[in-house]
């Protein structure tokens, strides 16, 4: 007795399931790419505006920096510096540091948040440590950068932006295993 038609069945499910997956793998990127236009993140082209931009030199730009932390995360989070001062158009980088307290690996994720509201669609962000997860190993330390440019269409009246980012725990279970200090801004 042979196996020929049920392997033979078995091979074309096979077959089918892999071009599935093939096509399911050219279907993530277009819908990745309509995810960050839908929500404004990653977009890629703030890129070619920072090189398009001319700067506006009239006028400056008061940017605050700010971080927090959920409440179970074991980390200290701030920035290098509270404030900037940036013209419309001018090229910026700022750093966060974030040190894991604890004794095990965390992973985090950063959200930001603007004041003014309006502000987020000015505020172009070419690099930022939000874009991806953050892994710091226990007692690690990391340098975080944010890369950005304030389009000068921002309207007139707007002379500070407050940039803020909240860092949630994505693995809340973990800090139970092992934390060695409170987590707090520092």
């Amino acid at each position: 007795m042979s196996n020929a038609p049920a392997n033979s069945r078995m091979l074309k499910k096979l077959a089918v399931i892999a071009v599935g997956m093939f096509g399911f793998g050219f279907a993530l990127v277009p819908f990745y790419n309509a995810v960050c236009e839908a929500s404004g993140i990653n977009k890629g082209g703030e890129q070619e505006l920072a090189k398009n931009t001319q700067v506006d030199t009239s006028r400056t730009i008061r940017v605050e920096l700010d971080a927090s932390l959920n409440g179970n995360m074991p980390w200290k989070f701030a920035p290098l510096q509270d404030v900037v001062e940036v013209h419309p158009g001018q090229l910026m980088q700022v750093e966060y540091k974030a040190v894991n307290d604890s004794d095990v690996p965390i992973t985090g994720q950063a959200i930001p948040s603007y004041g003014p509201a309006l502000a987020v669609k000015y505020f172009k962000k070419i690099e930022c440590f939000c874009f991806s997860k953050q892994v710091l190993q226990p007692h690690e330390s990391k340098l975080m950068p944010v890369l950005f440019v304030i389009d000068p269409s921002l309207p007139k009246d707007v002379r500070t932006i407050t940039l803020s980012y909240t860092f949630f725990n994505l693995n809340p279970g973990a800090q139970a295993a092992g934390v060695n200090g409170r987590a707090s801004n520092g």
